[in-house]
Formats: structure tokens, sequence, C-alpha cells
């Protein structure tokens, strides 16, 4: 079930929400979940074990704390192409939790798409804040085993030019379980003891798994697939393509 809504301020929304057989009763409950997730209020997750995704413009609450952290003057995209998701993700503790993304309003649906996958499979995810919850420090937010998208920085390992994270078409996935491996360098250096892939544990992701299809099918790239160095916890939409 999927609508199209609208919050107080007029700003776009749109809001899924994935449910198991149910009566009126339960139905009733989704569609107050879903003025809840439209109205900003806070929603626990439905009795039925819904996910649910909203995605919004960027308010001026939420871009004052961008400003001057993950996002600055000269960035390549303004604040007005960028969204926020907040979705309902499985965490290690086999809980339900609610996090946020911000990515490109051109991969936005996609990305909440691809989350309903994981969600159905159950992969846990450890936590997904914004990156300016770290500062914007990649490190940090890597050594917390934070999954996130857009942050304002150089290619990983370089000083200038812009990550795709820059553009918001970039997603690092549980980044212990999943590290970034070039030659003797993994980042975060918890995530060494993940280098062997072959020994999949929670939260790993593997060439031609669910969540690598997942991504894929929605026009993504995996850094695991890479030759020349292992981003195993990255997935990105190349500027110069559109996510279906």
């Amino acid at each position: 079930m999927s609508a199209t809504l609208t919050d107080g301020a007029g700003q776009l929304i749109w809001q899924h929400i994935i449910m198991r057989p149910f009566c009126r009763a339960s139905l009733a409950s989704a569609a107050a979940g879903a003025i809840f997730a439209a109205t900003g209020a806070a929603a626990a997750a439905a009795a039925d074990g819904g996910y649910r995704a909203t995605i919004r413009t960027i308010d001026a609450a939420t871009a004052s704390t961008m400003i001057g952290v993950s996002w600055r003057p000269g960035c390549p995209v303004p604040i007005s192409d960028l969204r926020r998701v907040r979705l309902t993700y499985w965490g290690f503790d086999d809980a339900r939790h609610r996090g946020e993304l911000i990515v490109h309003r051109d991969v936005a649906r996609s990305v909440v798409a691809v989350f309903r996958t994981m969600y159905a499979m159950r992969f846990p995810i450890r936590m997904m804040h914004r990156v300016d919850r770290f500062r914007a420090d990649d490190n940090a937010s890597m050594a917390a085993d934070n999954t996130s998208a857009f942050n304002c920085r150089p290619i990983t390992g370089s000083t200038n030019g812009f990550s795709v994270h820059s553009y918001g078409r970039a997603i690092d996935v549980d980044t212990v379980e999943n590290p970034y491996v070039k030659g003797a360098t993994v980042l975060p250096p918890a995530g060494q003891a993940f280098t062997n892939r072959t020994n999949v544990r929670p939260g790993m992701i593997t060439h031609g798994d669910r969540v690598w299809r997942a991504f894929t099918a929605h026009g993504f790239d995996w850094g695991g697939d890479w030759q020349s160095l292992k981003d195993y916890q990255h997935f990105e939409v190349p500027s110069n393509a559109a996510a279906e």
C-alpha cells in the first residue's frame, strides 16, 4: 500500500507502508500511523510489524544542522536537491528501529524500496544516523558502524574532488561488517575482523546476495565489485545515471 501525502507545510512526502494480511482494525491502525508519519509526530512501529518510510524535503531546522557540517557552500548539490528519508529497520538486537538518511531526490524512492527488501529479510543494521551526528567525520561514523548516505567530502584516501556521497547518491551500510579495503588499509580498523568474506556473518554483504540484488536492481553499483580496492559497505548510483 502506498500513498502520496503532504505535511502541514505543504511539502511532498512519499509514504510507503508494507503490512501483513490485516483486518479492518489493523488497517485503521496503519492509517493512523501514516498520519503520524506525515505530520512528523513520533509513531511506534505498527503492531503488525509494518515497514514505514517517508521522504521529505529538507526543512529549515534540519538544514541548519547540516550547514557547515555535512554541507557547505561549494558542494556539488544544493540542499534543495536533497531529501530526508526516515525508515524502519531491524537492528542487531532483533528489534525494530527508526533511522534516517539524506539522499538526492533522484534516488530517494529507490532507497525506500531497497530498504523495504532489507527489512523484509530482517537484514540487521547497527544504527542509521546522519553524519552530522559525527560532525561529518567519516572515520568516526564508520567506527560506530553507522549506515549513512550524504556527506559532502573528498573521495576516501584523497584530499580533493568529491565523493559520490557529496551528491547524495551513495550509501554505506554496516561499515564494520563491510569495511573499505585497499592493500593493507582497512577502514574502519575494527573491520579487519570481517576481511575474510567467505565467513559470512550477520550484517555482511556479498556479491549476488539479496542486499546486493536489491541495490543493483535499482541502478546502484557495489564497491565490493571494484578491482583496484574493495569498498564492501558502499553502494552508489553514478551521477550520470538515474536510479529506477
